[in-house]
């Protein structure tokens, strides 16, 4: 479960630092706001997390970046027309 936990936070972390690069490029001031607060939780999630990561989960934490990314690039041409 541990190996799920730091894949997907480190996804929502890259995904929302990603999404907020987008939106304060392109001045969206509110979505740049709410953005940060998925940047904290991905952040505090991966701090408690990562510490005791073995192998598995260093390959998570490796794997959840590039998706989170493109998904965030995705995502940002979708939402914010």
């Amino acid at each position: 479960m541990t190996t799920l936990y730091i894949f997907a936070s480190t996804f929502a972390l890259v995904f929302a630092l990603g999404f907020q690069s987008l939106n304060v490029n392109n001045g969206h001031y509110i979505a740049a706001f709410f953005t940060s607060f998925g940047i904290g939780l991905s952040n505090l999630v991966l701090f408690k997390t990562v510490p005791q990561a073995g192998g598995i989960e260093i390959a998570a934490f490796l794997m959840g970046g590039p998706f989170g990314i493109v998904a965030s690039m995705w995502a940002h041409r979708r939402w914010m027309k």
